[in-house]
């Protein structure tokens, strides 16, 4: 990660990432959040140059000319191509803190609880070799309970479903720990994956991503609604190639993303059956707390409810709730030592 060294060699901004599958968001300490940007970078092949990020490379998601690729160097929650991740970080920083100079900084960084002991150590020592003063590595499912306002520090049990792009990390808290905890590789973006599928077979229609990421978005829901919704797709015909329009229903959706919910139900069950009877007692009382963009799909709440037989709540601006708890760690050193994961 050296372009990300050398950027941050010179910074003493306390900066809380939140380096997401769909989205990277950084919170800079007494400003809050300062970056939303989608996780995804456009690259011209014949250069090796970086030509758009974050929003602008979104934009490009099936329209870029030959020569040109938009990529998304983060999958299923960890990084899977260092160097793009890097310029992609290096962009967000950039735009965080105004292109000011700092000597020294402390950096917190979300990471998800299936992130290898080597990916582990790579990202601390990157951060170090950029003269961090501390690095903290903070599971996201912690930092996302202490975001949507979950009591982490009291002895009583919290669960928290985070639904982000690229997994579902599901655990259960209580003094400050992860008292279970499980990662489902199944969230927004296998989803996004789906419809396309979905789509394909049953209109004979070709769809891109972002189609279908507005599609779930617009009438996507995960039980029944009380009021039916559909939509007209555009994409062109498989059979014919030329543009063509399908009339899509919720109906449809839920089908089309069926095996998904069903995997994330399955994660959340599975969590609950390993849970104390304590604090899953308290659990039965207190329910469980959707955070992530993947809490905002209609009626998620009501499946899960009826799954489970557990309340279920959907936390205040789910969206931001990892990094808004990543970022009050800048300010809680304490409760921060406690829960940071051992690198080593």
């Amino acid at each position: 990660m050296s372009l990300l060294i050398s950027f941050l060699s010179g910074f003493s901004a306390d900066l809380a990432v939140d380096l997401g599958t769909a989205n990277t968001v950084i919170f800079l300490k007494d400003k809050g959040v300062v970056v939303d940007e989608p996780s995804i970078v456009a690259i011209n092949q014949a250069t090796g140059e970086f030509e758009a990020f974050g929003h602008e490379a979104k934009e490009m998601l099936g329209r870029t000319p030959q020569g040109i690729v938009a990529v998304r160097p983060i999958q299923d929650g960890v990084i899977a191509n260092f160097k793009v991740a890097e310029n992609l970080l290096r962009f967000c920083i950039t735009k965080a803190i105004g292109g000011g100079r700092f000597r020294r900084s402390r950096i917190i960084i979300g990471v998800p609880s299936v992130i290898t002991p080597v990916e582990k150590r790579a990202v601390v020592e990157s951060a170090l070799r950029a003269r961090a003063g501390e690095v903290f590595l903070v599971d996201q499912a912690m930092v996302a309970a202490i975001g949507a306002g979950l009591p982490v520090t009291d002895p009583v049990g919290s669960m928290v479903v985070d639904i982000g792009g690229g997994t579902s990390d599901i655990a259960v808290i209580s003094l400050s720990g992860i008292v279970h905890s499980q990662t489902v590789r199944v969230a927004g973006n296998a989803m996004d994956t789906a419809i396309v599928g979905y789509v394909r077979k049953k209109f004979d229609l070709l769809i891109g991503e972002r189609t279908a990421e507005q599609i779930k978005i617009e009438i996507g829901s995960a039980a029944p609604l009380d009021k039916p919704l559909s939509m007209a797709v555009s994409g062109r015909s498989r059979l014919e190639g030329l543009p063509r329009t399908a009339i899509l229903s919720d109906t449809d959706i839920r089908q089309a993303i069926g095996e998904c919910i069903d995997a994330i139900v399955m994660g959340v069950r599975a969590t609950l059956d390993k849970t104390p009877p304590e604090l899953s007692a308290d659990i039965g009382q207190r329910g469980l707390t959707l955070t992530g963009g993947g809490a905002l799909l209609r009626n998620l709440d009501v499946k899960l409810r009826n799954e489970t037989g557990v309340p279920v709540h959907v936390a205040e601006d789910p969206l931001m709730n990892v990094v808004s708890g990543t970022g009050a760690m800048l300010t809680q050193m304490k409760l921060l030592r406690r829960v940071a994961i051992n690198c080593t």
